[in-house]
């Protein structure tokens, strides 16, 4: 990764955390059906917003681009959250709990 994407990240990521402050949040139908089934509150996916750190960039996400965002709720639940700041409220894709058979740890892809 070289400098200007490195930048680009940090800006991506400040874009996120302001809108998860301010919580100018839109929720997908798809994002909601799995925080149902993984008991996930909008407030957790705040905190993730608020605090994670872009694991992944999806510049080329068919809903603009996108960026996999791993974070730790207050109660110290690991979330990842997909979501795009394409427009000018962040879009929630989905979130879910990183784990097997997709995650051997919040950070690394099973091969």
């Amino acid at each position: 990764m070289n400098a200007q994407d490195k930048v680009e990240l940090v800006t991506i990521l400040s874009r996120i955390q302001a809108q998860a402050i301010l919580e100018h949040v839109r929720v997908t139908q798809h994002a909601q059906q799995e925080m149902v089934e993984e008991d996930v509150t909008l407030d957790e996916v705040l905190q993730v917003g608020t605090t994670g750190k872009i694991l992944e960039h999806y510049p080329e996400h068919k809903r603009g681009a996108c960026g996999l965002l791993l974070g730790r709720t207050r109660r110290g639940r690991v979330l990842h959250i997909v979501c795009t700041t394409a427009q000018p409220i962040l879009i929630i894709i989905t979130v879910y709990e990183p784990k097997l058979p997709k995650w051997t740890t919040p950070t690394q892809r099973r091969r």
